[in-house]
């Protein structure tokens, strides 16, 4: 995913969407991609302007990432113990998982896959990779498939190569999809194919994702709704994926407000601009 450069700015009807957002009572933000780069850090603007956001809204988190990456992505660079996090709910691997923070991080539920569909999504894959002739790149770092408990993660540079390369895992993050898309797309519908009782969606830069059947973003805002009390009507949606095919499109379908970004830096500008509105 290209960056947006720090001087770019939203088209009129960008503009007058994010206008309205300081009437929303809760912000639903995608992670990766949205308010850090991908597997990285949120930097520390970000996190200063989340807890300003915090002080005047409800937040809430949905990524594809486990709880681990939530942590190291996001709670590590926010205080550890702050009453404005009261106000933030974090929904790992898709809405597999909710957290709330009660003195303390605290998992409401957890919808962990069976051993037996964790083994025929790993028999699947094989047998994807087989009928396309996919090669994987002689380079890798870390594993390839990843058990998160909740939800398997392909990643085709392996989980750790932003850990270990930093920015120029990034790139060659970039450069892998530039490149390789078109197979990925291609593997997520043989998967589909596969596996009809699972949800595989086209995640991050690279990623593929498989939960359970049902389990997308839009599950995630439902359940935002159940548990939060919040109208869907009152909620908007921010995200980087928002597009046919990418991992936050799914949201659309439950009806929430969408407003696509194309970075954190769009994020940043967004968040700035709900502070004032809710100001006015």
């Amino acid at each position: 995913m290209a960056r947006t450069p720090k001087g770019a700015r939203f088209g009129k009807m960008e503009k007058m969407k994010i206008k309205s957002l300081g009437k929303k009572e809760l912000i639903v933000f995608d992670l990766d991609g949205t308010l850090t780069p991908s597997k990285s850090s949120a930097d520390r603007e970000m996190a200063e302007l989340l807890l300003q956001l915090l002080e005047k809204k409800r937040v809430a988190v949905i990524g594809g990432g486990k709880y681990g990456q939530f942590q190291e992505q996001l709670l590590a660079k926010l205080p550890r113990r702050d009453a404005r996090l009261q106000n933030l709910s974090i929904f790992p691997t898709t809405s597999n998982a909710f957290y709330r923070y009660r003195n303390g991080w605290k998992n409401v539920y957890t919808l962990n896959l069976p051993p037996r569909e964790k083994a025929n999504i790993r028999r699947a894959f094989k047998e994807v990779f087989k009928k396309i002739h996919y090669v994987h790149p002689k380079k890798v770092y870390g594993v390839l498939l990843e058990d998160r408990g909740t939800q398997m993660s392909f990643s085709p540079l392996g989980q750790e190569v932003v850990t270990v390369l930093g920015e120029k895992g990034i790139a060659l993050k970039e450069k892998w999809k530039k490149e390789n898309n078109p197979v990925r797309l291609k593997m997520a519908k043989l998967l589909g194919k596969r596996l009809p009782h699972l949800e595989v969606h086209v995640g991050g830069i690279t990623t593929i994702d498989i939960t359970r059947k049902g389990i997308d973003k839009a599950y995630g805002v439902r359940q935002i709704k159940k548990y939060l009390h919040v109208p869907i009507g009152k909620m908007v949606f921010v995200g980087d994926a928002l597009f046919p095919g990418g991992n936050d499109y799914a949201a659309k379908k439950s009806g929430i407000q969408c407003i696509p970004v194309r970075g954190p830096e769009d994020t940043k500008r967004i968040i700035r601009q709900i502070l004032q509105d809710s100001e006015a």
